[in-house]
């Protein structure tokens, strides 16, 4: 592990740290206790009364936050020695965006009303908004970012596979890549 992944590491340490510290919470209405509505993120110890965490919401940030770390993991890794590569392959350019497509994808969940969702038997959409500013009485539908976690990852990785380098490395490069090896 060299110093660029053990800053990472740490950063996403501390990412996960906050993330339990301050889950996303769902608050029940005194009018309606059937459907909970998304109130925000709250200390674990001090959520408001009739609340419950929402794991849905907490597991795709914290596979998130693991996700990028490994992307962050492999962008930073040492070069091996006698391989000549750019400063920024169209491999690694994938991984960062697939990074950056992640991130977007929770700061701007998809949103629907509280009202559609009890009358629909199917989850209804109405946009996404800025997860730290959406419009009162709206839930993060989580099949639909489910979705979208899903396809964001099968997108970078299948760009990830397209854009590998094609050349094989040459005999010279295998032998000194083999001997760096053989002297750790």
């Amino acid at each position: 592990m060299n110093r660029n992944q053990s800053i990472a590491l740490a950063v996403a340490v501390a990412n996960l740290l906050l993330i339990t510290l301050f889950p996303p919470i769902d608050q029940y209405s005194v009018v309606s206790s059937a459907v909970p509505v998304f109130a925000g993120f709250y200390f674990i110890a001090g959520k408001p009364p009739m609340s419950v965490v929402n794991t849905d919401l907490l597991a795709i940030e914290i596979t998130v936050v693991l996700i990028n770390l490994a992307i962050a993991w492999l962008l930073l890794s040492d070069k091996s020695a006698g391989i000549k590569t750019r400063n920024m392959s169209l491999q690694k350019a994938s991984l960062l965006f697939t990074g950056i497509n992640l991130v977007l994808m929770l700061l701007f969940p998809p949103m629907e009303s509280v009202f559609a969702l009890t009358k629909a038997a199917i989850p209804t959409f109405e946009g996404f908004y800025f997860i730290f500013s959406q419009k009162p009485a709206h839930v993060i539908v989580e099949t639909l970012l489910y979705l979208e976690v899903m396809f964001i990852l099968v997108n970078g990785a299948l760009l990830w596979l397209i854009f590998r380098d094609k050349n094989p490395p040459s005999d010279e490069e295998m032998r000194a890549a083999m001997q760096q090896l053989a002297r750790k």
